[in-house]
This record gives C-alpha cells, structure tokens and sequence, in this order.
C-alpha cells in the first residue's frame, strides 16, 4: 500500500481540494468530513479562515472546535481523503456525528486508505488528550462501520435518527488502545513527517 499523511489544507492545495469535492459531486456521492468545503466551493480562503477559526473557537451548542486534514498520497500529492476531528462534543454531537467525520474520494475507495485515515485520526485525537472517541456511521454503510470495527470500535447503540433519516449506530474507541494495538502495523503506511503535521 501507499504512504499516506496528513496535510493541514493550506492555498498551495486549492485546485486539487475543489477538484476532491467535485468528484463526490461528479459521483453523486455523499460528503462527509470536508469542514464545510462543499459551501465554500467559490470561496476556498473563505475556507482556510474558517479552518482557522474552527480550531481556536470554544465549545457551545453551537460550534465546537475542531480539526480539518487532507489525507494525501506521497507517491503522487494527491489528496485520497479528508477528515474533521471534534475536539469537544456539545449535546447534538452526542447524539449524531460524534468527534470524526471522514471520507474517501470516490474513485480510490477499497484501498483500505479510510483505515489509516482514522488512524491517523486517532492520533491527532490522542495529542489533543481524547481518551474515548465516539464514532457513528449510517447502519447501511458496511465500509465505514468495518473501518471503525477494524480499530476497536465497540457498537454501544443502533437506533433511528431523524435528522440523517436512517438507523445510525454509535460506536466508541478506546483511543490509546487502538493506537498501541495498532502502531506496528500502520507505521508501514504512514509517512514519517505525518505525525509532525497533527500537532
């Protein structure tokens, strides 16, 4: 498999950015884990303030603060993958969405890319002292929910939610757990300067 890391999204990222928002657009694909990206398609600094100002912004039921990352090929610059971390959970992420939010583009799915990806989630989850991450994923979408199994997750509950109109479960982590149960392997993929890149 590829190495892959994280990238905080900066300008330099722009055209291949809109261009990873456009195919799940091109697919009719569902977007998740973008930080919003999708509505800033016109305004892409717009976005990167945005990012600036979702990681310093204080818990509410509002807004919580939060984490956005590119996931990226080295061999080829090309950003696979995106994810949102919360690092705080307010009442409606308690009950829909939980602390991560990710996605893979389309045409480089069942790669196992999405299993780093929440990897590296995880350690960016760790840095910032989260000991319990919780996860949930539509209960039709069998790639999501073996990713989160894949790393421990543990199905606390399944139940309709109106706002995704669907069954969601809600899985929990143990993310110390995971990581050490788990370094040894995703070491072989991950880059070496990607952990510099989440602190």
């Amino acid at each position: 498999m590829e190495k892959l890391k994280y990238v905080k999204p900066t300008k330099e990222y722009e055209k291949k950015a809109l261009d990873y928002v456009q195919e799940f657009l091109d697919y009719n694909s569902k977007i998740n884990g973008v930080g919003g990206l999708h509505r800033f398609l016109d305004d892409y600094d717009g976005w990167l303030k945005k990012l600036e100002e979702d990681r310093i912004i204080k818990a509410s039921e509002e807004k919580v603060p939060a984490e956005t990352f590119f996931l990226i090929r080295e061999s080829d610059d090309m950003i696979v993958g995106m994810i949102n971390i919360r690092l705080a959970l307010n009442e409606h992420l308690k009950k829909f969405g939980g602390h991560i939010g990710y996605s893979i583009r389309p045409t480089e799915r069942q790669k196992g890319y999405n299993t780093i990806n929440l990897y590296l989630g995880l350690l960016c989850c760790q840095h910032h002292g989260i000991k319990d991450v919780l996860i949930d994923c539509s209960k039709s979408n069998f790639a999501s929910a073996k990713t989160i199994k894949a790393l421990g997750g543990n199905l606390l509950k399944e139940e309709y939610n109106e706002e995704a109109d669907d069954i969601i479960q809600d899985y929990v982590i143990d993310v110390d757990k995971s990581i050490e149960e788990n370094k040894e392997l995703f070491s072989l993929y991950i880059s070496e300067n990607s952990l510099t890149k989440i602190k």
